[in-house]
C-alpha cells in the first residue's frame, strides 16, 4: 500500500481569490483592502503554469483577480516576461526575455466572451486564464511576468507576477517515451469506485465509464494514441477538475476514432490521503508534492506528443488528435 502523498499543491488557484501574494499596479493600488465606495478595485496576477523548463515552447497561462472578488475573463491582453536571475542571486536589472499576447481561455462550461475585450466578471458568470503559447526559456531561474490590458470600464491596468523555470522537465513531457502505466479501470477489482472515479462520491455511479476502459499500457502495447486526463473530480480545490474531464469526454464523442481517451483518478482514498499509484507515477514533483490537473496526448508510438495543464483550449487539443497519423 502506498505511504499518504504529501498534501496536493495545485497550480491554478482561481478558487482562492483571497490568496493574492503579487501586489500589481493600476487601481486602488492593490493593498487587498476591499475598494472603497466609488474607488477602483486593484488588480493582481498568478501564474497557472507548473512544472515550466527550458529549451522547449512552453504555455504560460496567468489568471487575473480584483481585490472585490471579480475575474478578469475575455478578450486578449500582452504579456512581458523578464528573467530576474537565479533565485539565490537575482540581477539587479531584470532582462526583458519576450513579449507575446495572450488570449483568453475560459473553462469548460463558461462561455468564452468571442470578440468581447477583457472585463471584470463574477467567478458565476465567467472564470478563466490567459494564455500565451511558444514561450521559450533559454535559462533557469525566475522570470516575472507583467500583464497590460485594457479593461472595459478601467482603461490599462498593469499585474505582475513571478514564476520559477527549471533546466529540464520534473514530469513526463512531449518527446519523453509515456510510462506504461496500468491505471485503473472499470475491470480492476478490490478497489473502491471512487478510485477508479471520484465523480462516484457524488452521483453515486462512475459517470464517464467510456473513459475508464483502457489502460495507458494497453494503449501503447496496441500502438493506439491515448489522451489522458488525470484529474479529481470530486475532490479538487480548484474549479477546473470535473470541468476538464467533461471536456475530454466530449472530444472523445465528437473524435472517436482519433484515440482512446482515458480518465485517470487522483485519489485512492482521499480520506487517508492515498494516491492512486498511477498518478503518482506521473505527477509526483521533485519534492514529493502532486500537481494537478494534467492532459497528456500521447502518439502510437507511445511518446508524448503534448500536454496541457490547469486550462487548455478544447479546439487546439481537437486540432492535434486530427493531426495524428492516421
Amino acid at each position: 500500500m502506498m505511504e499518504p502523498m504529501r498534501p496536493l499543491r495545485f497550480p491554478a488557484l482561481l478558487a482562492t481569490l483571497a490568496a493574492i501574494a503579487v501586489a500589481c499596479t493600476g487601481g486602488s493600488g492593490g493593498t487587498g483592502e476591499p475598494p472603497s465606495p466609488g474607488s477602483s478595485p486593484s488588480l493582481a496576477a498568478q501564474v497557472a503554469s507548473a512544472d515550466l523548463y527550458t529549451g522547449a515552447p512552453q504555455r504560460l497561462l496567468v489568471g487575473l483577480f480584483a481585490d472585490d472578488g471579480r475575474l478578469l475573463s475575455y478578450g486578449t491582453v500582452r504579456f512581458r516576461v523578464a528573467y530576474t536571475g537565479p533565485a539565490d542571486a537575482p540581477l539587479e536589472q531584470p532582462e526583458l526575455v519576450a513579449e507575446a499576447p495572450a488570449r483568453y481561455i475560459p473553462t469548460p462550461g463558461t462561455p468564452a466572451g468571442e470578440g468581447q475585450r477583457p472585463v471584470l466578471t463574477q467567478p458565476s458568470e465567467a472564470r478563466g486564464v490567459y494564455e500565451a503559447r511558444d514561450l521559450r526559456f533559454d535559462r533557469p531561474g525566475i522570470y516575472v511576468v507583467q500583464v497590460d490590458a485594457d479593461v472595459t470600464g478601467l482603461g490599462p491596468v498593469s499585474a505582475q507576477a513571478a514564476f520559477s523555470v527549471a533546466d529540464r522537465p520534473a514530469l513526463p513531457a512531449p518527446g519523453d517515451r509515456a510510462p506504461r502505466t496500468e491505471n485503473l479501470t472499470l475491470r480492476s477489482k478490490g478497489v473502491p469506485p471512487a478510485a477508479i472515479d471520484s465523480g462516484f462520491v457524488v452521483e453515486g455511479k462512475i459517470p464517464d465509464p467510456e473513459l475508464h476502459r483502457w489502460t495507458i499500457a494497453r494503449a501503447i502495447r496496441e500502438h493506439r494514441p491515448a489522451l489522458v486526463v488525470f484529474a479529481t473530480p470530486a475532490f479538487c480545490i480548484s474549479r477546473f477538475c470535473g470541468p476538464v474531464v467533461s471536456a475530454v469526454q466530449d472530444l472523445a464523442r465528437r473524435y472517436p476514432d482519433r484515440a482512446v481517451y482515458i480518465h485517470v483518478e487522483i485519489w485512492k482514498d482521499y480520506q487517508d490521503q492515498v494516491v492512486n499509484q498511477a498518478a503518482a507515477e506521473w505527477l509526483t514533483l521533485p519534492d514529493g508534492s502532486l500537481v494537478e490537473p494534467w492532459l497528456y496526448l500521447i502518439g502510437p508510438d507511445g511518446v508524448i506528443v503534448d500536454r496541457w495543464g490547469s486550462l487548455w483550449d478544447p479546439a487546439e487539443v481537437a486540432a492535434e488528435l486530427e493531426a495524428l497519423p492516421s
